[in-house]
Protein backbone atom coordinates (compact mmCIF):
# COMPACT_ATOMS: atom_id res chain seq x y z
CA UNK A 1 0.00 0.00 0.00
CA UNK A 2 1.47 3.40 -1.24
CA UNK A 3 2.05 6.05 1.66
CA UNK A 4 2.21 9.83 1.84
CA UNK A 5 5.29 11.96 2.77
CA UNK A 6 4.65 16.08 3.02
CA UNK A 7 7.50 17.56 4.13
CA UNK A 8 6.45 20.96 4.55
CA UNK A 9 8.29 23.78 4.75
CA UNK A 10 11.56 22.44 3.54
CA UNK A 11 14.24 24.66 6.11
CA UNK A 12 17.46 25.97 5.70
CA UNK A 13 16.80 27.48 2.49
CA UNK A 14 15.25 30.78 1.11
CA UNK A 15 12.06 30.92 0.69
CA UNK A 16 8.99 28.65 0.84
CA UNK A 17 9.10 24.89 -0.55
CA UNK A 18 7.02 22.02 -0.31
CA UNK A 19 7.95 18.49 -0.95
CA UNK A 20 5.47 15.50 -1.25
CA UNK A 21 5.98 12.16 -2.12
CA UNK A 22 4.33 8.63 -2.59
CA UNK A 23 6.49 5.23 -1.30
CA UNK A 24 5.77 2.04 -1.60
CA UNK A 25 5.71 -0.46 0.93
CA UNK A 26 9.43 -0.69 1.02
CA UNK A 27 9.46 2.70 1.23
CA UNK A 28 11.00 3.36 -2.11
CA UNK A 29 9.64 6.55 -3.24
CA UNK A 30 7.73 5.78 -6.48
CA UNK A 31 6.02 9.63 -7.17
CA UNK A 32 7.62 13.19 -6.16
CA UNK A 33 5.57 16.51 -6.06
CA UNK A 34 7.73 19.91 -5.94
CA UNK A 35 5.83 22.85 -4.84
CA UNK A 36 6.43 26.52 -3.95
CA UNK A 37 3.45 27.95 -1.96
CA UNK A 38 4.35 31.88 -2.64
CA UNK A 39 3.73 34.29 -5.45
CA UNK A 40 6.55 37.04 -5.96
CA UNK A 41 5.56 39.59 -8.66
CA UNK A 42 8.28 41.27 -9.16
CA UNK A 43 7.56 40.78 -13.08
CA UNK A 44 4.70 42.72 -13.03
CA UNK A 45 5.81 45.41 -10.61
CA UNK A 46 8.60 46.17 -13.41
CA UNK A 47 5.71 46.81 -15.94
CA UNK A 48 5.72 50.64 -16.63
CA UNK A 49 8.70 51.84 -15.05
CA UNK A 50 12.02 53.53 -16.66
CA UNK A 51 14.18 50.33 -17.34
CA UNK A 52 17.35 52.07 -15.79
CA UNK A 53 15.59 51.35 -12.26
CA UNK A 54 14.88 47.56 -13.46
CA UNK A 55 17.94 46.20 -11.69
CA UNK A 56 17.41 47.85 -8.75
CA UNK A 57 13.88 46.16 -8.33
CA UNK A 58 15.23 42.93 -9.24
CA UNK A 59 17.62 42.68 -6.58
CA UNK A 60 14.85 42.33 -4.33
CA UNK A 61 13.33 38.96 -5.90
CA UNK A 62 15.48 37.63 -2.93
CA UNK A 63 17.83 38.10 -0.20
CA UNK A 64 20.60 35.81 -0.83
CA UNK A 65 21.49 36.34 -4.15
CA UNK A 66 20.67 39.98 -4.55
CA UNK A 67 23.77 40.63 -6.63
CA UNK A 68 22.91 38.09 -9.39
CA UNK A 69 19.60 39.61 -9.79
CA UNK A 70 20.86 43.34 -9.51
CA UNK A 71 23.79 42.94 -12.31
CA UNK A 72 21.08 40.56 -14.42
CA UNK A 73 18.44 43.79 -14.07
CA UNK A 74 21.22 45.96 -15.54
CA UNK A 75 22.76 43.68 -17.99
CA UNK A 76 19.75 42.94 -19.68
CA UNK A 77 18.90 46.78 -20.25
CA UNK A 78 22.38 47.10 -21.43
CA UNK A 79 22.04 44.18 -23.95
CA UNK A 80 18.55 45.91 -25.43
CA UNK A 81 19.85 49.17 -25.81
CA UNK A 82 22.89 47.77 -27.61
CA UNK A 83 25.15 49.22 -24.44
CA UNK A 84 28.99 47.73 -24.01
CA UNK A 85 30.34 48.84 -20.60
CA UNK A 86 34.01 49.56 -20.16
CA UNK A 87 36.15 46.86 -19.05
CA UNK A 88 36.98 48.47 -15.88
CA UNK A 89 33.01 48.06 -15.28
CA UNK A 90 33.18 44.60 -16.18
CA UNK A 91 35.82 43.34 -14.18
CA UNK A 92 34.68 44.79 -11.26
CA UNK A 93 31.48 43.36 -11.89
CA UNK A 94 33.22 39.70 -12.03
CA UNK A 95 34.69 40.09 -9.18
CA UNK A 96 31.75 41.43 -7.16
CA UNK A 97 30.27 38.45 -8.64
CA UNK A 98 33.01 36.09 -7.14
CA UNK A 99 32.69 37.55 -3.57
CA UNK A 100 29.06 36.04 -3.44
CA UNK A 101 29.77 32.44 -5.16
CA UNK A 102 32.72 32.81 -2.01
CA UNK A 103 29.78 33.57 0.33
CA UNK A 104 27.02 31.50 -1.51
CA UNK A 105 28.95 27.84 -1.59
CA UNK A 106 30.77 28.69 2.15
CA UNK A 107 27.26 29.38 3.86
CA UNK A 108 25.07 26.58 1.72
CA UNK A 109 27.33 23.65 3.26
CA UNK A 110 28.08 24.88 6.32
CA UNK A 111 24.96 26.73 7.22
CA UNK A 112 22.17 25.35 4.93
CA UNK A 113 23.23 21.66 4.46
CA UNK A 114 26.14 20.86 6.36
CA UNK A 115 23.47 19.19 9.02
CA UNK A 116 22.68 17.11 6.38
CA UNK A 117 25.88 15.34 6.62
CA UNK A 118 27.16 16.14 10.14
CA UNK A 119 25.46 15.03 13.68
CA UNK A 120 26.21 17.38 16.04
CA UNK A 121 25.05 15.55 19.08
CA UNK A 122 27.78 12.24 17.84
CA UNK A 123 30.50 14.90 17.33
CA UNK A 124 29.62 16.20 21.41
CA UNK A 125 31.38 12.39 22.07
CA UNK A 126 34.48 13.14 20.67
CA UNK A 127 38.03 12.97 21.51
CA UNK A 128 39.24 16.16 20.25
CA UNK A 129 43.17 14.97 19.98
CA UNK A 130 42.09 12.21 17.74
CA UNK A 131 40.07 14.89 16.12
CA UNK A 132 42.98 16.69 15.15
CA UNK A 133 44.83 14.12 14.17
CA UNK A 134 42.09 12.78 11.75
CA UNK A 135 42.24 16.19 10.09
CA UNK A 136 45.73 16.03 9.03
CA UNK A 137 44.33 13.01 6.42
CA UNK A 138 42.41 15.58 4.57
CA UNK A 139 44.60 18.39 4.58
CA UNK A 140 48.55 18.96 4.86
CA UNK A 141 47.22 22.80 7.25
CA UNK A 142 43.91 22.25 8.24
CA UNK A 143 42.09 25.42 9.53
CA UNK A 144 40.76 25.53 13.08
CA UNK A 145 41.26 21.88 13.86
CA UNK A 146 44.06 21.72 16.74
CA UNK A 147 43.35 20.10 19.40
CA UNK A 148 42.86 23.59 21.28
CA UNK A 149 40.02 24.78 19.03
CA UNK A 150 38.39 21.17 19.21
CA UNK A 151 38.32 21.94 22.77
CA UNK A 152 36.73 25.33 22.69
CA UNK A 153 34.46 23.85 19.83
CA UNK A 154 32.84 21.58 22.54
CA UNK A 155 32.95 23.63 25.28
CA UNK A 156 31.36 26.31 22.66
CA UNK A 157 28.51 24.12 21.32
CA UNK A 158 28.37 22.03 24.78
CA UNK A 159 27.15 24.94 26.63
CA UNK A 160 24.66 25.76 24.04
CA UNK A 161 23.03 22.49 24.03
CA UNK A 162 23.35 22.54 27.79
CA UNK A 163 20.80 25.40 27.60
CA UNK A 164 18.42 23.77 26.34
CA UNK A 165 17.78 26.22 23.52
CA UNK A 166 19.45 24.92 20.54
CA UNK A 167 18.24 27.32 17.88
CA UNK A 168 19.64 25.85 14.74
CA UNK A 169 20.49 22.47 16.02
CA UNK A 170 17.21 21.88 16.72
CA UNK A 171 14.19 19.64 15.64
CA UNK A 172 16.68 17.46 13.51
CA UNK A 173 17.10 13.58 12.99
CA UNK A 174 20.37 13.31 15.39
CA UNK A 175 21.36 9.63 15.24
CA UNK A 176 19.71 8.60 11.56
CA UNK A 177 21.14 5.71 10.45
CA UNK A 178 22.35 7.20 7.12
CA UNK A 179 25.11 9.63 8.73
CA UNK A 180 28.70 8.55 8.22
CA UNK A 181 30.44 10.78 10.18
CA UNK A 182 32.25 9.49 12.96
CA UNK A 183 32.53 11.19 16.41
CA UNK A 184 35.73 12.87 15.37
CA UNK A 185 34.70 14.21 11.71
CA UNK A 186 31.59 15.42 12.71
CA UNK A 187 33.76 17.13 15.17
CA UNK A 188 35.98 18.65 12.50
CA UNK A 189 33.15 19.81 10.40
CA UNK A 190 31.38 21.39 13.21
CA UNK A 191 34.95 23.28 14.00
CA UNK A 192 34.43 24.85 10.45
CA UNK A 193 30.87 26.01 10.67
CA UNK A 194 31.15 28.03 13.41
CA UNK A 195 34.62 29.07 11.91
CA UNK A 196 32.63 29.98 8.69
CA UNK A 197 30.15 32.10 10.59
CA UNK A 198 33.21 34.28 10.68
CA UNK A 199 33.94 33.96 7.29
CA UNK A 200 31.01 34.74 5.76
CA UNK A 201 31.39 38.21 7.57
CA UNK A 202 34.67 38.66 5.26
CA UNK A 203 32.99 37.73 2.03
CA UNK A 204 29.92 39.95 2.94
CA UNK A 205 32.90 43.35 3.37
CA UNK A 206 33.88 42.05 -0.14
CA UNK A 207 31.12 42.82 -1.82
CA UNK A 208 30.49 45.52 0.00
CA UNK A 209 34.19 47.25 -0.80
CA UNK A 210 32.66 47.77 -4.35
CA UNK A 211 29.24 47.63 -3.96
CA UNK A 212 28.77 50.13 -1.28
CA UNK A 213 26.98 47.34 1.20
CA UNK A 214 25.54 43.93 1.38
CA UNK A 215 23.08 42.59 0.36
CA UNK A 216 21.68 44.92 -2.09
CA UNK A 217 24.41 46.61 -3.29
CA UNK A 218 24.16 50.17 -5.21
CA UNK A 219 27.27 50.17 -7.38
CA UNK A 220 25.94 49.11 -10.77
CA UNK A 221 24.19 50.96 -13.49
CA UNK A 222 23.03 50.86 -16.79
CA UNK A 223 26.22 51.31 -18.98
CA UNK A 224 29.25 50.88 -16.07
CA UNK A 225 29.48 51.03 -12.21
CA UNK A 226 29.89 53.97 -9.85
CA UNK A 227 32.42 52.68 -7.31
CA UNK A 228 34.99 55.09 -9.44
CA UNK A 229 36.92 56.48 -5.71
CA UNK A 230 36.83 52.85 -4.85
CA UNK A 231 39.01 51.93 -7.99
CA UNK A 232 41.64 54.86 -7.83
CA UNK A 233 42.04 53.99 -3.72
CA UNK A 234 44.93 51.73 -2.95
CA UNK A 235 43.74 51.07 0.13
CA UNK A 236 40.50 49.59 -0.85
CA UNK A 237 41.83 47.78 -3.76
CA UNK A 238 44.11 46.74 -1.04
CA UNK A 239 41.33 45.56 1.57
CA UNK A 240 39.38 43.13 -1.44
CA UNK A 241 42.74 41.62 -2.10
CA UNK A 242 43.56 40.64 1.64
CA UNK A 243 39.63 39.47 1.90
CA UNK A 244 40.14 37.40 -1.15
CA UNK A 245 43.05 35.55 0.15
CA UNK A 246 41.18 35.01 3.57
CA UNK A 247 38.33 33.24 1.91
CA UNK A 248 40.19 31.68 -0.51
CA UNK A 249 42.43 30.14 1.94
CA UNK A 250 39.45 28.97 4.14
CA UNK A 251 38.09 27.12 0.69
CA UNK A 252 40.83 25.42 0.48
CA UNK A 253 42.17 24.48 4.32
CA UNK A 254 38.53 24.10 5.64
CA UNK A 255 35.86 23.62 2.67
CA UNK A 256 37.86 21.66 0.09
CA UNK A 257 38.74 18.96 2.89
CA UNK A 258 35.64 18.91 4.18
CA UNK A 259 34.34 17.25 1.44
CA UNK A 260 37.40 15.01 0.81
CA UNK A 261 36.44 13.65 4.37
CA UNK A 262 32.64 13.54 2.93
CA UNK A 263 33.45 12.49 -0.24
CA UNK A 264 35.20 9.19 1.68
CA UNK A 265 32.89 8.70 4.66
CA UNK A 266 29.74 8.78 2.31
CA UNK A 267 31.32 6.91 -0.43
CA UNK A 268 28.94 3.60 0.54
CA UNK A 269 25.51 5.36 1.50
CA UNK A 270 23.20 4.83 -1.28
CA UNK A 271 20.96 7.54 -0.64
CA UNK A 272 24.19 10.18 -1.58
CA UNK A 273 25.17 8.20 -4.31
CA UNK A 274 22.27 8.18 -6.67
CA UNK A 275 19.35 11.46 -7.03
CA UNK A 276 21.20 12.77 -10.32
CA UNK A 277 17.66 13.25 -11.28
CA UNK A 278 17.19 15.10 -14.77
CA UNK A 279 20.30 14.06 -16.84
CA UNK A 280 20.12 16.89 -19.12
CA UNK A 281 22.24 19.83 -18.08
CA UNK A 282 22.72 23.24 -18.48
CA UNK A 283 25.28 26.26 -18.16
CA UNK A 284 26.00 29.58 -19.09
CA UNK A 285 29.99 31.16 -19.39
CA UNK A 286 30.69 33.12 -16.28
CA UNK A 287 33.52 35.27 -14.63
CA UNK A 288 35.51 37.44 -17.14
CA UNK A 289 39.05 36.72 -16.24
CA UNK A 290 40.40 39.27 -18.91
CA UNK A 291 39.26 40.93 -22.08
CA UNK A 292 38.55 37.73 -23.31
CA UNK A 293 38.88 34.35 -21.18
CA UNK A 294 36.23 33.59 -18.93
CA UNK A 295 36.61 30.67 -15.83
CA UNK A 296 33.46 29.13 -17.06
CA UNK A 297 32.02 28.27 -20.42
CA UNK A 298 28.50 27.93 -21.35
CA UNK A 299 26.83 24.57 -23.35
CA UNK A 300 24.18 21.90 -22.99
CA UNK A 301 24.83 17.85 -22.36
CA UNK A 302 21.98 15.74 -23.19
CA UNK A 303 20.93 12.13 -21.56
CA UNK A 304 24.00 12.50 -19.55
CA UNK A 305 26.11 11.83 -22.25
CA UNK A 306 29.40 13.64 -21.50
CA UNK A 307 30.86 12.72 -25.04
CA UNK A 308 29.41 15.59 -26.39
CA UNK A 309 28.56 19.34 -25.52
CA UNK A 310 26.20 21.27 -27.32
CA UNK A 311 26.27 25.02 -27.31
CA UNK A 312 22.70 26.98 -26.11
CA UNK A 313 20.43 28.05 -28.43
CA UNK A 314 18.01 31.18 -26.83
CA UNK A 315 15.40 30.39 -28.80
CA UNK A 316 14.69 27.07 -27.81
CA UNK A 317 14.09 27.82 -24.05
CA UNK A 318 10.09 28.13 -22.62
CA UNK A 319 8.40 27.94 -19.88
CA UNK A 320 5.02 26.79 -19.22
CA UNK A 321 2.40 26.66 -16.75
CA UNK A 322 0.29 23.09 -17.04
CA UNK A 323 0.93 22.60 -13.65
CA UNK A 324 1.18 26.09 -11.86
CA UNK A 325 -0.97 28.55 -10.44
CA UNK A 326 -0.72 30.63 -13.29
CA UNK A 327 -4.27 31.60 -16.01
CA UNK A 328 -1.97 30.92 -19.54
CA UNK A 329 -0.68 27.42 -19.45
CA UNK A 330 1.51 27.21 -22.94
CA UNK A 331 4.95 27.02 -23.24
CA UNK A 332 6.14 30.62 -24.10
CA UNK A 333 9.46 32.26 -25.05
CA UNK A 334 10.44 34.55 -21.92
CA UNK A 335 10.16 37.26 -23.93
CA UNK A 336 6.62 36.53 -24.23
CA UNK A 337 5.84 34.93 -20.96
CA UNK A 338 2.76 35.80 -18.78
CA UNK A 339 2.62 36.03 -15.19
CA UNK A 340 -1.17 36.23 -14.53
CA UNK A 341 -2.21 34.05 -10.95
CA UNK A 342 -4.59 31.28 -11.04
CA UNK A 343 -4.10 29.83 -7.63
CA UNK A 344 -6.18 26.52 -6.95
CA UNK A 345 -5.52 25.33 -3.78
CA UNK A 346 -5.29 21.69 -2.12
CA UNK A 347 -7.31 18.62 -1.71
CA UNK A 348 -8.02 16.43 1.24
CA UNK A 349 -6.18 13.50 1.81
CA UNK A 350 -3.99 11.20 4.24
CA UNK A 351 -0.20 11.88 5.24
CA UNK A 352 2.12 10.27 7.75
CA UNK A 353 3.52 12.91 10.24
CA UNK A 354 6.44 13.04 12.50
CA UNK A 355 5.10 10.09 14.78
CA UNK A 356 4.89 7.85 11.77
CA UNK A 357 1.00 8.17 12.44
CA UNK A 358 -1.19 8.72 9.29
CA UNK A 359 -3.21 11.98 9.90
CA UNK A 360 -5.70 14.10 7.92
CA UNK A 361 -4.34 16.96 6.24
CA UNK A 362 -4.34 19.24 2.71
CA UNK A 363 -2.16 17.51 -0.01
CA UNK A 364 -1.41 19.18 -3.59
CA UNK A 365 -3.91 18.56 -6.25
CA UNK A 366 -1.43 16.47 -8.39
CA UNK A 367 -3.66 15.79 -11.31
CA UNK A 368 -3.85 20.00 -11.29
CA UNK A 369 -1.56 23.12 -10.47
CA UNK A 370 0.30 22.58 -7.72
CA UNK A 371 2.93 25.39 -7.65
CA UNK A 372 3.97 28.97 -8.02
CA UNK A 373 6.61 27.86 -10.14
CA UNK A 374 6.65 27.51 -13.60
CA UNK A 375 8.33 24.54 -15.85
CA UNK A 376 11.54 25.58 -17.88
CA UNK A 377 12.01 23.63 -20.65
CA UNK A 378 14.82 23.63 -23.35
CA UNK A 379 13.75 22.55 -26.62
CA UNK A 380 10.74 20.82 -24.83
CA UNK A 381 13.14 19.02 -22.09
CA UNK A 382 13.75 19.89 -18.55
CA UNK A 383 17.27 21.08 -17.63
CA UNK A 384 19.20 20.71 -14.48
CA UNK A 385 21.19 23.52 -13.86
CA UNK A 386 23.86 24.33 -10.85
CA UNK A 387 27.36 23.48 -9.83
CA UNK A 388 26.69 19.93 -11.03
CA UNK A 389 25.97 21.29 -14.51
CA UNK A 390 28.68 23.87 -14.59
CA UNK A 391 31.48 21.35 -13.66
CA UNK A 392 30.30 18.60 -15.50
CA UNK A 393 29.72 20.34 -18.90
CA UNK A 394 33.21 22.35 -18.49
CA UNK A 395 34.98 19.15 -17.71
CA UNK A 396 33.59 17.59 -20.94
CA UNK A 397 34.88 20.21 -22.90
CA UNK A 398 38.70 20.08 -21.50
CA UNK A 399 38.26 23.19 -19.15
CA UNK A 400 41.78 23.06 -17.88
CA UNK A 401 41.06 25.49 -15.03
CA UNK A 402 38.17 22.47 -14.31
CA UNK A 403 39.91 19.46 -14.87
CA UNK A 404 42.62 20.08 -12.95
CA UNK A 405 40.64 20.52 -9.54
CA UNK A 406 38.03 17.93 -10.44
CA UNK A 407 40.82 15.15 -10.76
CA UNK A 408 42.43 16.24 -7.90
CA UNK A 409 39.60 15.31 -6.07
CA UNK A 410 38.64 12.42 -7.22
CA UNK A 411 41.98 11.30 -6.53
CA UNK A 412 41.81 12.48 -3.10
CA UNK A 413 38.34 10.50 -2.64
CA UNK A 414 39.05 7.83 -4.55
CA UNK A 415 35.88 8.43 -6.03
CA UNK A 416 34.88 7.35 -9.97
CA UNK A 417 34.12 9.97 -12.11
CA UNK A 418 29.99 8.54 -12.15
CA UNK A 419 30.08 9.71 -8.20
CA UNK A 420 29.47 13.36 -9.51
CA UNK A 421 26.33 12.45 -10.82
CA UNK A 422 24.57 11.93 -7.58
CA UNK A 423 23.67 14.17 -4.45
CA UNK A 424 27.18 13.96 -3.16
CA UNK A 425 28.06 15.05 -6.46
CA UNK A 426 26.34 18.31 -6.52
CA UNK A 427 27.37 19.31 -2.97
CA UNK A 428 31.07 18.46 -3.73
CA UNK A 429 30.72 19.96 -7.45
CA UNK A 430 29.65 23.03 -5.55
CA UNK A 431 32.78 23.41 -3.45
CA UNK A 432 34.74 22.56 -6.48
CA UNK A 433 33.06 25.49 -8.06
CA UNK A 434 34.41 27.64 -5.43
CA UNK A 435 37.99 26.21 -5.05
CA UNK A 436 38.31 27.74 -8.67
CA UNK A 437 37.11 30.58 -8.35
CA UNK A 438 39.18 30.81 -5.05
CA UNK A 439 42.47 29.88 -7.00
CA UNK A 440 41.82 31.45 -10.44
CA UNK A 441 39.80 34.54 -9.45
CA UNK A 442 42.69 37.12 -8.91
CA UNK A 443 43.80 36.82 -12.43
CA UNK A 444 40.66 39.29 -12.74
CA UNK A 445 41.65 41.42 -10.28
CA UNK A 446 45.30 41.66 -11.56
CA UNK A 447 43.47 42.39 -15.02
CA UNK A 448 41.63 45.11 -13.51
CA UNK A 449 44.89 46.85 -12.21
CA UNK A 450 47.30 46.40 -14.82
CA UNK A 451 43.84 48.12 -17.12
CA UNK A 452 43.25 50.94 -14.49
CA UNK A 453 47.20 52.05 -15.22
CA UNK A 454 45.96 52.99 -19.07
CA UNK A 455 42.50 53.17 -18.68
CA UNK A 456 40.48 54.64 -15.86
CA UNK A 457 36.73 54.54 -17.89
CA UNK A 458 33.98 53.30 -15.96
CA UNK A 459 30.43 54.35 -17.85
CA UNK A 460 29.50 53.95 -21.57
CA UNK A 461 26.81 56.76 -22.08
CA UNK A 462 23.48 55.87 -24.09
CA UNK A 463 19.89 57.05 -25.46
CA UNK A 464 17.09 55.42 -25.08
CA UNK A 465 14.48 56.41 -28.07
CA UNK A 466 11.00 56.68 -26.86
CA UNK A 467 9.73 56.01 -30.35
CA UNK A 468 11.86 52.30 -30.79
CA UNK A 469 11.14 48.95 -29.72
CA UNK A 470 14.06 47.05 -27.66
CA UNK A 471 13.98 43.91 -26.26
CA UNK A 472 17.30 42.25 -24.36
CA UNK A 473 18.13 39.60 -21.57
CA UNK A 474 20.91 38.59 -19.57
CA UNK A 475 22.05 35.12 -19.60
CA UNK A 476 24.99 34.00 -16.94
CA UNK A 477 25.17 31.77 -13.71
CA UNK A 478 24.62 32.91 -10.24
CA UNK A 479 25.59 30.49 -7.51
CA UNK A 480 22.89 27.94 -7.82
CA UNK A 481 23.05 27.62 -11.47
CA UNK A 482 22.09 29.28 -15.10
CA UNK A 483 20.08 32.38 -14.85
CA UNK A 484 18.48 34.77 -17.06
CA UNK A 485 16.26 37.85 -17.26
CA UNK A 486 14.40 38.64 -20.36
CA UNK A 487 13.14 42.45 -21.36
CA UNK A 488 11.03 44.38 -24.12
CA UNK A 489 10.92 48.23 -24.14
CA UNK A 490 8.62 50.33 -25.85
CA UNK A 491 8.12 54.03 -25.28
CA UNK A 492 10.79 54.41 -23.26
CA UNK A 493 9.54 51.86 -20.32
CA UNK A 494 9.74 48.44 -19.41
CA UNK A 495 6.72 46.67 -21.63
CA UNK A 496 7.64 43.02 -20.40
CA UNK A 497 9.89 41.55 -18.12
CA UNK A 498 10.62 37.67 -17.52
CA UNK A 499 13.19 36.38 -14.79
CA UNK A 500 14.17 32.73 -15.51
CA UNK A 501 15.87 31.57 -12.44
CA UNK A 502 18.18 28.36 -11.49
CA UNK A 503 15.81 27.17 -8.71
CA UNK A 504 12.74 27.54 -11.79
CA UNK A 505 14.59 25.19 -13.88
CA UNK A 506 15.30 22.64 -10.78
CA UNK A 507 12.42 23.05 -8.68
CA UNK A 508 9.45 23.06 -11.22
CA UNK A 509 6.57 21.19 -11.50
CA UNK A 510 5.88 18.55 -14.14
CA UNK A 511 4.75 20.04 -17.68
CA UNK A 512 1.88 19.13 -19.70
CA UNK A 513 3.17 15.67 -20.87
CA UNK A 514 3.90 14.82 -16.90
CA UNK A 515 7.85 14.94 -17.43
CA UNK A 516 9.14 15.46 -13.84
CA UNK A 517 11.38 18.53 -12.91
CA UNK A 518 14.80 17.97 -11.59
CA UNK A 519 13.78 17.81 -7.87
CA UNK A 520 11.17 15.81 -8.54
CA UNK A 521 13.06 13.35 -10.81
CA UNK A 522 16.09 13.25 -8.01
CA UNK A 523 13.78 11.58 -5.83
CA UNK A 524 12.39 9.14 -7.55
CA UNK A 525 13.68 5.51 -6.17
CA UNK A 526 15.12 7.09 -3.40
CA UNK A 527 14.75 5.11 -0.58
CA UNK A 528 14.16 6.31 3.34
CA UNK A 529 15.17 4.12 6.32
CA UNK A 530 12.58 5.73 8.33
CA UNK A 531 9.31 7.44 7.20
CA UNK A 532 9.03 9.81 10.61
CA UNK A 533 12.39 11.07 9.73
CA UNK A 534 12.69 11.48 6.00
CA UNK A 535 16.93 13.03 6.46
CA UNK A 536 17.41 11.62 2.85
CA UNK A 537 14.54 13.89 1.25
CA UNK A 538 16.24 16.95 3.03
CA UNK A 539 19.46 16.06 1.79
CA UNK A 540 18.61 15.76 -1.75
CA UNK A 541 16.93 18.50 -2.12
CA UNK A 542 19.34 20.92 0.08
CA UNK A 543 22.08 19.43 -3.01
CA UNK A 544 20.65 21.93 -5.03
CA UNK A 545 20.53 25.04 -3.21
CA UNK A 546 17.08 26.30 -3.35
CA UNK A 547 16.57 29.68 -3.64
CA UNK A 548 12.62 29.46 -3.86
CA UNK A 549 11.68 32.90 -3.43
CA UNK A 550 14.17 33.64 -7.18
CA UNK A 551 12.21 30.81 -8.64
CA UNK A 552 8.21 31.83 -8.08
CA UNK A 553 6.48 35.03 -10.01
CA UNK A 554 2.85 38.65 -2.75
CA UNK A 555 -0.73 38.28 -3.36
CA UNK A 556 -3.69 37.57 -1.45
CA UNK A 557 -5.88 34.47 -2.91
CA UNK A 558 -8.93 36.29 -3.12
CA UNK A 559 -7.55 39.40 -5.24
CA UNK A 560 -7.68 41.68 -2.76
CA UNK A 561 -4.98 44.79 -2.48
CA UNK A 562 -2.94 43.93 0.51
CA UNK A 563 -1.43 47.01 1.54
CA UNK A 564 -0.30 51.10 0.04
CA UNK A 565 2.31 53.07 0.51
CA UNK A 566 2.80 56.77 0.41
CA UNK A 567 6.35 58.32 1.08
CA UNK A 568 6.72 61.82 1.84
CA UNK A 569 9.98 62.64 0.08
CA UNK A 570 9.66 65.91 2.18
CA UNK A 571 11.09 64.16 5.17
CA UNK A 572 14.43 63.36 3.11
CA UNK A 573 14.71 67.06 2.33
Amino acid sequence: MSKRIVVDPITRIEGHLRIEVVVDDNNVVKEAYSSSTLWRGIETILKGRDPRDAGFFTQRICGVCTYSHYRAGIIAVEDALGIDPPLNAKLVRSLMNMALYLHDHTVHFYHLQGLDWVDVVSALKADPHKAADEAFKYSSNPMACGADALVETLKRVGDFVKKGNLGPFANAYWGHKTYRFTPEQNLIALSHYLKALEMQRIAAQMMAIFGGKNPHPQSLTVGGVTCIMDLQDPARLGEFLTKFKEMADFVNRAYYPDLVMTGKAYAGEASVNAGLGTPNLMTSKEFLVNRDEYLFDSGIILNGDISKVHEIDEDKITEEATHSWYADDEALHPYDGKTNPKYTGFKDAQTINGKGEMEDTKVLQENGKYSWIKSPRYDGKPMQVGPLANIVINYAKGNKRVTKVVDQFLKDTGLPLKAVFSTLGRTATRMIEAKIVADNGLEAFNSLIQNLKVDDSTYTSYQIDKNKDYKGRFLGNAPRGMLSHWTRIKAGVIENWQAVVPSTWNAGPKDAKGVRGPYEESLVGLKIADLSQPLEIIRVIHSFDPCIACAVHMMDTKGNELSQYKVDLSCFC
